[in-house]
């Protein structure tokens, strides 16, 4: 139904930003519910944010509140990430994940397509 492409995804200094987009094409971001997550090696992949599809909630894990902000461009049909205040524990492979259920959703089986993922890396 939707096809996600992450991007963005670099190496970054400890307390540097970064933003990563999540272009998706086959269906309007508006259709799903759209959010992050984010997988370490050794790690299981774990929530980061989400967006509803009306646009007007999000949701965070507590390790993120008040450093990353998701938000969505309707017109480039695309779901953003910005990443401030970057931790070495920020340091994971990024997925981009969208779901047609009715309301957020954190665990990672509620969602239904996936991006391949990108590496962001934090240097201390």
């Amino acid at each position: 139904q939707v096809q996600l492409v992450e991007s963005g995804g670099g190496l970054v200094q400890a307390g540097g930003s970064l933003r990563l987009s999540c272009a998706a094409s086959g269906r309007t971001v508006r259709s799903y519910i759209m959010a992050w997550f984010r997988q370490a090696p050794g790690k299981e992949r774990e929530f980061v944010a989400a967006l509803s599809r009306s646009g007007m909630y999000t949701d965070y894990a507590d390790s993120v509140k008040g450093r990353f902000t998701i938000s969505r461009d309707n017109a480039k049909n695309t779901v953003d990430l910005q990443m401030n205040s970057l931790k070495p524990e920020d340091t994971a492979v990024y997925y981009c994940a969208a779901d047609s259920s009715a309301r957020i959703a954190t665990l990672d089986v509620s969602y239904d397509y996936w991006g391949q993922g990108t590496q962001v890396t934090i240097s201390s």
